[in-house]
């Protein structure tokens, strides 16, 4: 790994790219500091992947600029390459190799001699539990496997920083949390890490910080904490002893919490509601204030807590007014 400068990992100043009269990265500024996850959060479609490419040298940018380490992207690409590693959506992987015959071929081709390639070939399958399936061909791999090998192709030689590319989709939840270990791993070591996901808990188990891009454009930036401050104190959550109760606890907690959005649950003595416009010490006020209403309404509640928004409210609240938001599915297909 190189010596590392005072400078951000990343930063950009109006990044564009477009794609005849597309604008799929619109002016993204973003300052990305050293030794954490940074998290990229966005919908498919949202100029994840195109981000990233343009710092990782693989696609110019049309306008803006971008800077790895201190390095532009375009002016120093041989510089910003030799510092970054890229594991993409999908294993790039040669399917008719073993695993061990695609990591030493990997290593020649960085620079060991045969010896030092086969040596850190068997490191990395050790590290990444795939010893016993070294000398099998990756075609026979299960999706966890084949990603497992990818990213340690990633990191032969220890990048300062590694972009992954939504690493975990189509994984099985065992597989995603294999690589969510892999990743702590990893910054541990020092390296910086970009990750791009559309999965909500990924970014929330992994991110120190966290973008949320929609439409090329970033439309919220900050700590997980945050995020989820911005869009309200918190949410009640309500079970309640008789379903038959629960239209009129929907319309008493409407009242109590000043118009809170209430959301009906699938099981039906749930409810939630979503706090907006007050810090925590008001919402757990509110909170027990709507308690009373109900429990002097005759409402009785088995289950009540009150607990900090998630990153799927969030991330709803934040692209409720992007493009299309406002079309229903039965507007869609009538």
């Amino acid at each position: 790994m190189t010596a590392h400068s005072s400078a951000p990992a990343i930063e950009t100043e109006g990044l564009v790219k477009t794609y005849g009269d597309k604008r799929a990265v619109d002016g993204i500024d973003l300052v990305i500091p050293q030794g954490m996850v940074y998290g990229v959060l966005g919908p498919n479609g949202a100029g994840k992947t195109t981000f990233v490419k343009m710092l990782a040298t693989l696609l110019r940018p049309d306008g803006g600029r971008a800077r790895v380490f201190g390095r532009d992207v375009v002016r120093d690409a041989d510089e910003v390459r030799s510092r970054v590693s890229l594991t993409g959506q999908y294993a790039s992987l040669d399917e008719d190799l073993t695993g061990a015959e695609n990591l030493i071929l990997l290593g020649r081709l960085l620079g060991h001699g045969r010896s030092g390639a086969r040596v850190r070939a068997a490191q990395m399958l050790e590290a990444f539990v795939l010893t016993e399936a070294a000398d099998r061909q990756v075609k026979t791999y299960s999706g966890g496997m084949r990603r497992r090998l990818d990213i340690a192709a990633s990191i032969l030689n220890t990048p300062d920083l590694l972009f992954l590319d939504e690493p975990t989709t189509g994984l099985d939840p065992r597989s995603r949390n294999h690589v969510w270990e892999i990743v702590r791993a990893i910054v541990a070591q020092g390296t910086t890490v970009l990750l791009t996901t559309q999965y909500l808990d990924e970014a929330d188990q992994l991110a120190g910080r966290i973008a949320v891009i929609d439409s090329g454009r970033v439309i919220a930036e900050g700590t997980k904490g945050e995020l989820k401050a911005s869009v309200g104190a918190g949410s009640v959550h309500l079970r309640l002893r008789d379903a038959a109760q629960r239209p009129e606890a929907e319309k008493l907690l409407r009242l109590a919490l000043d118009d809170a959005p209430v959301t009906l649950e699938p099981d039906p003595v749930a409810l939630t509601a979503r706090l907006t416009g007050t810090d925590g010490s008001g919402a757990a006020e509110r909170a027990s204030r709507a308690l009373a209403e109900l429990a002097r309404a005759g409402i009785s509640v088995d289950t009540f807590s009150l607990g900090q928004p998630s990153l799927d409210e969030v991330f709803l609240a934040l692209t409720d007014d992007a493009p299309g938001s406002g079309r229903t599915v039965q507007e869609a297909i009538a």
